[in-house]
């Protein structure tokens, strides 16, 4: 049986949409697999996910903070939080709508906007409006005209988790001026423990359901133009072992892209990717509703080679590059700007729904497999 309890994660914490101070609220999901998830308000943000390994160790196996600091230092690189109103990246910080010009922030090397702007959905202290016997569910109402966006949108999402280890993400919007929507989850995952760094990282094997990659320019900016993975580094619709994949990609940094999924019909729940770390055997497979997954290795974490300072996670781990993945799923970057995308425009008497499951299994060496 599911269970959820809640406590306080901190009691001082300023709003920064009502000026207000507020406490965060943090709830604890678990079932009787061993399974527990942890959230808070702030952010409407995942703070910890415990799963057994294959001799019942369990094991944090996202990365985050112990506390408030943490989670609103500049160096949090937005770890489990939901991010919006626009996930990703919109060029020059503008697009069109409906013959119009938007201008948005721009606070991604003073040039384009990367999710959301300088105060995205991720700073929000979200609402909680629903404790339920097997979730919770939070929501944020981010004003017209913050970061540049038209429309006043109510945004929800319902965190739900099962007794089969899914914890199942929904996510709605809705808005009162036509508007740009794409939201995503930003949990950096490391399957063989939060603090387990590079090392286990590379142990992973990685396999996306997926055609195509949007190609970028230097700034990581879409083109416009879908590349096929056939025969490349990005083709992982086979099961491979991340370390070996990272190594091809030399010299480029790593894994940063969007992913276009095989994705029919529309608007159902598909496959999108599957990871696994066979020396512990947990193996995370995520499904959603979305054209998109961002896979993102954690290139821009502190590169300690170069006499960076690791970012200090929870119980002290020390966070740095490659030291955890990324498997957000979205609509494409930057798709108000270019018509061949999946849209993002949601309009008034519209919902925007995004749903998105991370189930979390376990290998057995013999063969077979749990969950």
């Amino acid at each position: 049986m599911v269970r959820v309890t809640e406590d306080v994660f901190a009691t001082a914490a300023e709003n920064p949409f009502t000026r207000r101070t507020e406490s965060v609220r943090r709830f604890t999901l678990s079932n009787g697999e061993q399974m527990s998830v942890q959230v808070i308000t702030l952010g409407a943000t995942i703070t910890s996910i415990k799963v057994p390994d294959d001799r019942g160790q369990i094991e944090d196996v996202v990365l985050g903070y112990d506390n408030l600091a943490g989670y609103n230092s500049a160096s949090n690189p937005y770890f489990g939080a939901t991010v919006g109103r626009v996930c990703n990246r919109v060029a020059n910080g503008r697009f069109e709508l409906d013959g119009q010009e938007v201008q948005v922030t721009r606070n991604m090397n003073n040039k384009h906007q990367l999710h959301g702007g300088l105060i995205g959905f991720n700073k929000a202290i979200w609402e909680v409006v629903a404790v339920r016997k097997d979730g919770v569910s939070m929501e944020h109402t981010n004003p017209d005209g913050h970061e540049g966006y038209p429309g006043e949108v109510k945004a929800t999402v319902h965190f739900t988790l099962t007794e089969d280890n899914c914890l199942h993400l929904r996510m709605e919007a809705v808005t009162n001026k036509p508007t740009a929507v794409n939201l995503t989850n930003h949990a950096y995952f490391n399957l063989a423990g939060h603090n387990a760094g590079p090392d286990g990282i590379y142990a992973h094997t990685i396999e996306i359901n997926a055609y195509g990659i949007t190609e970028t320019d230097e700034d990581s900016i879409p083109t416009g133009k879908i590349t096929a993975v056939d025969g490349s580094a990005f083709d992982l619709r086979a099961p491979s072992n991340l370390g070996e994949r990272l190594k091809q990609l030399l010299p480029a940094n790593g894994f940063d892209d969007n992913f276009c999924v095989k994705w029919t019909p529309p608007q159902a729940i598909t496959k999108v990717a599957k990871a696994t770390h066979p020396p512990t055997g947990r193996w995370l497979e995520v499904a959603s509703n979305q054209p998109g997954v961002q896979f993102y290795t954690s290139n821009f974490m502190p590169d300690t080679s170069r006499g960076e300072k690791p970012i200090t996670g929870k119980a002290g781990a020390s966070y740095v590059k490659q030291g955890a993945f990324c498997l957000e799923t979205q609509k494409f970057p930057d798709a108000v700007n270019h018509s061949n995308f999946p849209s993002v425009i949601l309009r008034p008497g519209e919902i925007y729904g995004h749903e998105v499951i991370y189930k979390f299994g376990i290998f057995r060496k013999s063969g077979c497999c749990k969950h």
